[in-house]
């Protein structure tokens, strides 16, 4: 069976226009999938809207406000519960998680804190894609482009971006998981070069040990995915659990390249845990 995939998104996110949950349950059903995880996002941060990016998201009403900033709209709570619901109903063989993504925590600790207060969530994620840069928050996809304030590289986001990682760690407790610790290398330019992270090793191993002596999660987010070596420096900071997480948009997204990653993190030191519903633990 495939590890669980705790990070999902559908129609419930501001940003999946392709997602649909029960599509995705289907789809969980087809592949095998003993469990999945909608964990919807809960984004306050109004990043600051580029010229490059502005056009794409105009196309979403009420995205830009008049400061050009990013509108973020809140998550419909009733209307996702009531569709997890249904969802159970039409899928009594398949687990289905409640969740949640809580953008920079940190930042908006009350409320989230209220968010969680206010419903059942299975699986609270904390993510990291915004940093404050000249006092203005910038989605990290952004700092990379030519509109980006000047004197940025990717090396100095990348460290920014563990720092502030860390930071969250350390100011809020209100996730169980630590959502894609890679998440910069998404939009890494080829003309930086190839990423590797033992140029950061210090920078993620010192994320990496705050994570693990809170009790925490890591995810290998299976987007890019994950290197091995960020595995096994989890494993050897005394991480005790990893969570896999697919960070699907769309159904079609659901648990890819779970075989080669699982095979990869049991390689590293972890196994499925006693309950196949779980996180997997390290041996």
């Amino acid at each position: 069976m495939l590890p669980p995939d705790n990070h999902v998104h559908t129609e419930w996110s501001w940003d999946a226009a392709h997602g649909s949950m029960e599509a995705s349950c289907a789809r969980a059903v087809e592949l095998g999938l003993g469990t999945i995880a909608f964990t919807e996002h809960m984004d306050l941060t109004r990043w600051v809207i580029t010229p490059g990016c502005k056009g794409a998201t105009q196309r979403e009403a009420l995205r830009v406000g008049p400061d050009n900033r990013f509108n973020p709209p809140p998550l419909d709570t009733n209307g996702y519960q009531a569709s997890i619901q249904a969802c159970r109903d039409r899928y009594p063989g398949l687990r289905i998680l409640s969740g949640v993504e809580l953008g920079e925590p940190h930042w908006f600790g009350d409320q989230c804190a209220a968010l969680l207060a206010g419903g059942a969530y299975d699986r609270a994620l904390g993510s990291l894609h915004s940093l404050q840069i000249e006092g203005e928050p910038w989605i990290i996809d952004d700092l990379y482009s030519p509109y980006a304030p000047a004197d940025l590289e990717p090396d100095g986001i990348m460290r920014a971006y563990l720092a502030e990682a860390l930071r969250m760690i350390q100011s809020s407790d209100l996730f169980a998981v630590l959502a894609h610790i890679d998440y910069p290398v998404r939009a890494w330019p080829a003309e930086a070069g190839p990423f590797e992270p033992a140029d950061y090793e210090e920078e993620y191993r010192g994320v990496l040990d705050a994570l693990a002596r809170s009790g925490r999660a890591l995810e290998v987010n299976t987007t890019v995915p994950l290197r091995a070596e960020i595995v096994r420096w989890w494993y050897e900071v005394g991480g005790d659990a990893v969570s896999f997480g697919s960070d699907a948009h769309r159904p079609s997204q659901l648990a890819r390249n779970f075989l080669e990653v699982s095979a990869m993190v049991e390689g590293v030191g972890f196994r499925p845990g006693r309950d196949a519903h779980d996180f997997w633990r390290r041996r």
